[in-house]
Parts: structure tokens; C-alpha cells; sequence
């Protein structure tokens, strides 16, 4: 199992990366999904799995998430944007809330994802050679709006430790998704369950 592969990844403050081997390791992102259609209100999971492509253990598999854009570049929170109106006394502002005791690794039910110095970057702890890991951040969508979400994927906490893919390029990418104020169209079926209304009055999981 992919928590297995991870030898230090509890959550709390991450540890120190003066341990950490220099060198560059191959890091391979095997999945990225998360919905690009949210509501306010809504709670989804962003999933990102990450393969050691090469031979080394990894010593602090991290992802440093942020909202793409001048706002969400200036916010030092990973999932919001700085608000610059003035007066405000708290600037940043999340665009997702990350629900208590997340990230996660798929399948367990514990924290992982220790804090770091920089509170967009979450440390994962080692990673094997060929192992994979699938974390899991579960978010709700506050504010309204088209956004990007960048993450990037490092080896380690350290500046002389650096992370690429086997053909030689930056770990990461960027996920888009638009989150809306309408409310869904409903209706509760004979069995109880709530189900959403497709345009056509059909039901959507049909």
C-alpha cells in the first residue's frame, strides 16, 4: 500500500531537511482530479498520486499548492487570494476551506501532510523507489469564481535537493475549476435519496 511506502508522514511540523541527501530524484504524477465544476458550499476531494520513478528514496516527498494569478500568489494561504481593499484585517481569503485532519493518504483515516515553514507546502515524508502515494485534501468552495489551482511536487525541504520527471521536467501542473453560486435542481426519489435534475426535468444520475 501506498501509506506503507511513507516513513514519516504524520501530521505537525515537518522535520528539520538538514538530513536530507542532495541530488536531483525522478518524480512521476500518475493522477490530478479535481472537479472543474463546484457550487458554493459544495465539499469535494482534490487527489493528487505520485510515483518515485527512480532509484533513490525520496527524502520528503512535499506539493506546495496555490491559487494561480497575482491574489493568489500574494496569499499565504494555499487554497485563498489577497484581498487588497482597504481596511480589511485579515487580507488573505480562502477561496476552499481544508477540512480538519486533511490531507490524507487514500485509504487511511489519519492526518498527513506535516506543516512547513511556508503554509502552502505540505511534506509527505520518504518515498521509495517505485512506490506511489495518493494524497487527499477534502475542500469546500467559498468564493465564487473561474480559478487556477498550481501545485508543484518536491523531493525534499531542502535547496539542494530537487525533484523532475524522468524526461527531465518540473513535477506539477495546474488544475481549473469554476465555482457558482446557483443552486441545484433537486427532487427526492422514492427510495429517499436526493438526486439533482437535469434541465430536461430527467434525473442527472440517470
Amino acid at each position: 500500500m501506498a501509506v506503507a511506502a511513507l516513513l514519516a508522514a504524520c501530521g505537525g511540523e515537518s522535520s528539520s531537511d538538514s538530513n536530507e541527501r542532495a541530488g536531483t530524484y525522478q518524480l512521476e504524477v500518475t493522477e490530478a482530479n479535481f472537479p472543474n465544476e463546484q457550487r458554493l458550499g459544495q465539499t469535494t476531494l482534490l487527489r493528487l498520486a505520485v510515483k518515485n520513478a527512480g532509484d533513490e528514496t525520496v527524502p520528503a516527498l512535499t506539493v506546495t499548492i496555490g491559487v494561480g494569478g497575482e491574489a493568489g500568489e500574494g496569499s499565504s494561504l494555499p487554497f485563498g487570494v489577497h484581498d487588497a481593499s482597504a481596511g480589511l484585517a485579515q487580507a488573505d481569503r480562502p477561496v476552499w476551506v481544508l477540512a480538519e485532519r486533511y490531507p490524507r493518504f487514500a485509504g487511511s483515516s489519519k492526518p498527513a501532510g506535516a506543516s512547513t515553514s511556508n503554509k502552502k507546502t505540505f511534506a509527505f515524508g520518504p518515498l521509495k523507489p517505485g512506490a506511489s502515494a495518493t494524497a487527499i485534501w477534502k475542500l469546500s468552495a467559498v468564493k465564487a469564481g473561474d480559478w487556477k489551482l498550481n501545485y508543484r511536487v518536491g523531493a525534499g525541504l531542502g535547496t539542494q535537493v530537487h525533484a523532475e520527471t524522468p524526461s527531465g521536467s518540473a513535477v506539477g501542473g495546474t488544475l481549473v475549476s469554476t465555482i457558482t453560486a446557483d443552486l441545484p435542481e433537486v427532487e427526492v426519489t422514492d427510495d429517499g435519496e436526493v438526486v439533482d435534475i437535469t434541465s430536461s426535468g430527467k434525473r442527472g444520475s440517470e
